[in-house]
């Protein structure tokens, strides 16, 4: 309750004091069924859509709110995760720098994405809900003027009543006012009563008149409101979840291409560790057959070991290695010996390259690898037959001067699986295909 001194005067304190006692008394009444209630079910069913949808509204603001923390939370583990990998990696590893600027990349996705969804999503959620407090607000107040109408309605009836009956009564003055009042004062008596009535008649009317205005200018502002608002539900829920899904799909299609990178970079860092490993190792045998692609480095070197195929050299590579090295040879000279440096000039680099061995697993091979981009038909006896997606081993012609600008000496991953065996081996145009 408002305290005098503040802005609210004695009177008007009484005022509403008087208008809440006459209001409970209204509905009192009212509940009692001694007093009739004016009922608007079209307007009912508006205030029962208008409290759905603020509850609708509501759930899917705070489920928003939640999907945020989620991503928040995704996000924090992501990033943990992302510092545990580069605490791990070694300088020296293959990709250091692509994994520290991978994990800045994915580190800012995931800061979009949720900027994203906090300024299309939630904000225009809070917006459309924004609304809500003040139409609830002028719901309650139509509400109580109805009751005001009402009240004042009854009133105005029951004067009417009273006057009829008031007038009633002085037609036929009672014997005992006859008696003690002269003839002239009679009619003075029945004057002041008639202005009483009339006085209280006049004032309830206008009351009637006063409260009915208030109370329907609120109901037709809202009867317009309400429906509208029932309508833009919605384009509402339209454009968040529109907003929600085209930030879903950004953002988990340049997640799938780092995270593609990501793998890309562990794949090329086993193929390195498997290399390194394999040539790092003591051989038994007499002879160890391998073929190593050229590296890449501001010198190029052609890396081999004691007994060089050069049938398979890749493409690019010129052989610089002995045709063969003492078996006596120790590890370390070998090591020494691949690390010399060669006037071979690279077209592709060291990790371009995947070693595989043969049936008997002792011979070990290093192809490029390259995937069809469109079918090719073979039209000779000599070609590779392509399907779109076939993985293609490359290997070097057995002449070199047989091969034709734009075409490749290569076998298909598949049948190297299942044979081990290269003798399947074909041409195909180089345009047809991407490096893997």
């Amino acid at each position: 309750m408002a305290e005098i001194g503040k802005g609210v005067t004695a009177g008007k304190l009484a005022i509403n004091v008087q208008k809440r006692l006459t209001r409970a008394q209204e509905k009192v009444l009212q509940k009692l069924g001694k007093a009739d209630e004016t009922r608007d079910v079209v307007f009912e069913e508006m205030v029962a859509n208008f409290n759905k949808q603020m509850a609708e509204g509501t759930k899917l603001q705070k489920d928003l709110k939640a999907y945020l923390a989620a991503v928040k939370t995704m996000h924090d583990a992501s990033r943990r995760l992302q510092d545990c990998l580069a605490d791990m990696y070694e300088p020296d590893w293959f990709g250091k720098e692509e994994m520290d600027a991978l994990a800045e990349d994915t580190d800012t996705l995931w800061l979009d994405y949720h900027q994203s969804i906090t300024d299309k999503s939630l904000q225009n959620m809070d917006i459309y809900l924004s609304q809500f407090p003040d139409i609830k607000a002028r719901i309650a107040k139509r509400d109580r003027k109805l009751v005001d109408f009402d009240s004042a309605r009854h009133h105005f009836t029951s004067l009417q009543k009273g006057k009829k009956k008031d007038e009633a009564k002085i037609a036929k003055p009672a014997a005992l006012l006859e008696m003690a009042a002269p003839s002239w004062a009679q009619g003075l008596i029945s004057a002041h009563q008639v202005a009483q009535t009339n006085l209280s008649y006049n004032q309830a009317e206008e009351d009637l008149g006063r409260a009915q205005k208030i109370f329907e200018e609120l109901n037709v502002e809202l009867q317009d409101e309400l429906p509208a608002l029932w309508d833009r539900r919605v384009g509402v829920y339209v454009n968040t979840f529109q907003s929600l899904a085209g930030h879903q799909e950004k953002f988990h299609k340049e997640m799938s291409k780092l995270s593609q990178n990501l793998n890309d970079i562990m794949t090329k860092l086993e193929e390195q560790s498997n290399i390194i490993l394999t040539h790092t190792h003591t051989h038994t045998h007499t002879h160890y057959f391998c073929l190593l692609p050229c590296l890449c480095l501001p010198h190029c070197f052609c890396m081999c070991a004691l007994l060089c195929d050069f049938d398979l050299t890749p493409p690019g590579c010129t052989e610089v290695c002995s045709a063969s090295w003492p078996s006596s040879q120790s590890a370390s000279a070998q090591t020494d010996a691949i690390s010399e440096p060669a006037t071979a000039k690279c077209q592709f680099s060291f990790t371009d390259f995947i070693c595989k061995s043969d049936v008997n697993g002792k011979r070990l091979f290093c192809f490029l690898q390259v995937k069809a981009v469109h079918d090719y038909a073979a039209t000779d006896g000599d070609e590779l037959e392509l399907k779109m997606g076939d993985v293609v081993l490359v290997l070097a012609f057995d002449n070199p001067d047989e091969q034709d600008d734009g075409w490749l000496m290569g076998l298909k991953e598949s049948q190297w699986f299942q044979k081990k065996d290269i003798s399947a081996k074909g041409v195909f145009p180089e345009n047809f295909t991407q490096r893997v």
